[in-house]
C-alpha cells in the first residue's frame, strides 16, 4: 500500500489531530550521549524544547504531548484553524513575521518592526495565504526541523541532510486513540529504558505537566508578539554596531519575553471542559499558547495514575491486575483494559505501520472518508478494544 497524501492525513482548514515522528538521518544521534564518539548532545534537548515552546506560541497549532528522544522526535499536534481564524490581520503578520522576518541583518534576523506589520497587512491575499499557513502542521515542522538541522549541523561542522526524510504523520480519530498514543508518546524513553519512570524523563509532556504541579516555574520562551517602534528599528540599523546587535539578539533568544511560567504552560491543557461546545475557539490570550482547549475526558490525576502503572509493566513484570478505576476510565473510551498494557508497550506492532490511529470502527470510518477501502493494522488493533 503506498504511503498516503498529506492531503488525505490533514489540510489546515479542518481542527484535527496527528500523531508526527521526525527521526535523524541514518539515526544519527540528536541529543544524548553517541556510544561510538562518546561526544554528548544532551544540550540539544532543551534548546529543542524551547523552540517547540516559541512556535506554540504563534502558530495556530496545540501541542498536545511530546518526547524528545536520542534520534527522534515524537509530537501529538492538533491544527487550529478555527483559532487562527479569531486572530486580526495584525496578529497575523507579526505571529508570521516572527518565525519568518524575511530579511536579515548581516548573518542574524532583523526584529520584525511596525512598518513591516503594516505592509505585510495590506497585502490581503498574502494574509490569506499566511493565515492558512499557521494552522498547518506541515509549516510548524518546517519551522520546527529546518533550525535544528542548521544549527546541529554548524556544531557537527558538516552539511548535508540532518532529517531522514519527511515527518512521518498518523492521523488520530477517536479519543481512545488519542489517550493511547499519548501514553505512548510520554512513556517512550521508559519503554527505551533511558528513564526508570516518567517522573526520571525530562523533555517529555508528562514531566512537564508533574513538575506544574508541584509549582515549578521556568523562564518562558514565547515569541515577544509586538514589533518594534519604526523609529528604534532605524536607530539599530544606524547607531548600534554589529556585536550590540549580536548580544541583543543572542540575550532575546535566550528570554524573549521577561515572563515566568509553569513548565506546561505551552501545551494544551488535558482535560476537555465539560461546559464547552466543540465548535468553541476558547482562545488563548496570554501569549503562550494557541487555545485553551483540553483534549482528553480525563483529569490529570487519573491520566498520571494510569501512565505511571502503565511504566511499571515492563515485559519481565506484566501484570494482568488494573486498578478497578483505571480499567473504568478505559472502558468509557471503548479500550479493554486487560490487553491496555500491550497496546501501549507495543505500539509498533499495532500502528507502527498505518497512517490511522484509532478503534477499528472509527478507522474504517476514516479510510471510507479518503477513498480507501480500510487502514493498515485495522484488523490487528481490534483485539485492543471493545
Amino acid at each position: 500500500m503506498p504511503r498516503p497524501q498529506r492531503c488525505e492525513q490533514f489540510i489546515s482548514s479542518d481542527v484535527c489531530v496527528v500523531h508526527v515522528t521526525q527521526r535523524c538521518v541514518r539515526r544519527a544521534w540528536l541529543a544524548g550521549v553517541d556510544p561510538l564518539s562518546g561526544r554528548d548532545y544532551s544540550y540539544r534537548k532543551e534548546w529543542i524544547r524551547r523552540r517547540m515552546e516559541a512556535l506554540a506560541s504563534v502558530f495556530a497549532i496545540d501541542v498536545l504531548t511530546y518526547a524528545i528522544m536520542s534520534n527522534h522526535l515524537h509530537l501529538v499536534l492538533r491544527s487550529r484553524p478555527d483559532v487562527c481564524a479569531q486572530w486580526t490581520d495584525e496578529d497575523v503578520a507579526i505571529r508570521w513575521l516572527r518565525v519568518f522576518p524575511g530579511k536579515r541583518l548581516e548573518e542574524h534576523l532583523a526584529e520584525p518592526n511596525e512598518n513591516d506589520v503594516k505592509m505585510l497587512v495590506r497585502n490581503k491575499e498574502r494574509i490569506h495565504q499566511i493565515r492558512s499557513r499557521l494552522s498547518d502542521i506541515s509549516w510548524f515542522m518546517r519551522a520546527l526541523s529546518e533550525p535544528i538541522a542548521r544549527i546541529a549541523n554548524k556544531q557537527d561542522e558538516c552539511t548535508g541532510r540532518f532529517w531522514e526524510g519527511r515527518f512521518k504523520a498518523q492521523r488520530i480519530v477517536d479519543e481512545a486513540g488519542l489517550l493511547a498514543c499519548s501514553m505512548y508518546v510520554d512513556l517512550n524513553p521508559v519503554r527505551a529504558a533511558v528513564a526508570s519512570s516518567p517522573e526520571n524523563a525530562p523533555h517529555t509532556s508528562a514531566y512537564d505537566r508533574a513538575k506544574s504541579k508541584s509549582g515549578e516555574k521556568i523562564n518562558s520562551a514565547a515569541f515577544d508578539l509586538k514589533p518594534i517602534s519604526t523609529e528604534e528599528a532605524v536607530h539599530e540599523i544606524r547607531d548600534k554596531s554589529l556585536n550590540d546587535l549580536r548580544q541583543k539578539q543572542a540575550k532575546k533568544r535566550n528570554r524573549p519575553i521577561d515572563k515566568r511560567v509553569s513548565p506546561d504552560a505551552w501545551l494544551s491543557p488535558l482535560r476537555l471542559k465539560p461546559d464547552k461546545l466543540a465548535s468553541d475557539a476558547e482562545v488563548h490570550t496570554e501569549g503562550v499558547r494557541s487555545s485553551n482547549r483540553g483534549f482528553l475526558n480525563v483529569d490529570w490525576e487519573t491520566y498520571w495514575e494510569l501512565l505511571r502503572w502503565t511504566a511499571r509493566q515492563s515485559v519481565e513484570t506484566a501484570s494482568t491486575e488494573i486498578p478497578r478505576s483505571l480499567a473504568k476510565s478505559l472502558r468509557k473510551v471503548g479500550i479493554d483494559a486487560p490487553l491496555w498494557r500491550d497496546l501501549v508497550w507495543n505500539w509498533p506492532r499495532y500502528f507502527g505501520q498505518t497512517s490511522c490511529v484509532g478503534s477499528p470502527e472509527a478507522m474504517k470510518e476514516h479510510a471510507e472518508t479518503v477513498g480507501r477501502r480500510h487502514h493498515r493494522g485495522q484488523a490487528l488493533a481490534a483485539h485492543c478494544f471493545c
